[in-house]
């Protein structure tokens, strides 16, 4: 599964030293604000019993608090984590009558470095990012339909994968900036049901901006 983070109106303190801007060594960046996971699905098709129908799987987006805490190396260079409040993503279907499978939850913790190439005296701080991803799902459930349909279990498979952003920071205050970013985050999933004895499965990209 791919999936990009586009991140809008977030605001960031940052803890910095009195009557300095921010983005010096040894500063620490505190962001908050709403984060989008936005899939655009790239799906194999579905096979049941390992025989492939034409069918594949779907996910829809999902908006959730987002915190990112970065450490000044140095004034130019960061370490960031990236967390977030659970995303929960509906699982449908194509070519199976848009039957809804179920949904699941995930988490996308990212550690990136970035890179500020501006003076740490500028008010505007554009960055660029690259990282890993660790991305886990769980509280995978069938729907009540799916259930109904002889479906029985739902897992979706945890990935590891790299990551790339692109944001700015704007210096409002010595300490209060506002912010905004893009992600991507490479990630390949695969999801697992039965119906009946017989075991179902699926190869999800989602691609998005």
């Amino acid at each position: 599964m791919r999936k990009s983070l586009l991140t809008a109106s977030l605001i960031a303190l940052a803890i910095a030293s009195p009557a300095a801007f921010a983005h010096k060594e040894g500063d620490i960046i505190v962001r908050a604000g709403a984060i989008t996971v936005a899939p655009n699905e790239k799906s194999s098709d579905i096979k049941v019993g390992g025989t492939p129908i034409d069918a594949k799987a779907t996910l829809d987006s999902d908006t959730q608090l987002g915190l990112n805490f970065a450490y000044m190396l140095t004034n130019n260079v960061a370490i960031e984590l990236l967390a977030a409040t659970p995303f929960t993503h509906n699982v449908g279907t194509k070519g199976l009558g848009g039957l809804k499978l179920g949904e699941v939850k995930q988490l996308p913790p990212t550690l990136s470095a970035l890179y500020y190439p501006m003076e740490s005296s500028s008010a505007f701080q554009p960055y660029l990012g690259v990282g890993i991803n660790y991305t886990w799902f769980f509280d995978d459930k069938l729907s009540n339909e799916a259930e109904a349909q002889g479906f029985s279990g739902l897992d979706m498979k945890d990935s590891w994968g790299l990551a790339g952003q692109v944001g700015m920071d704007y210096m409002l205050t010595d300490n209060i900036m506002i912010n905004g970013q893009v992600r991507y985050i490479d990630i390949d999933t695969t999801g697992t049901t039965y119906a009946g004895s017989t075991k179902v499965k699926v190869d999800v990209d989602v691609d998005p901006w």
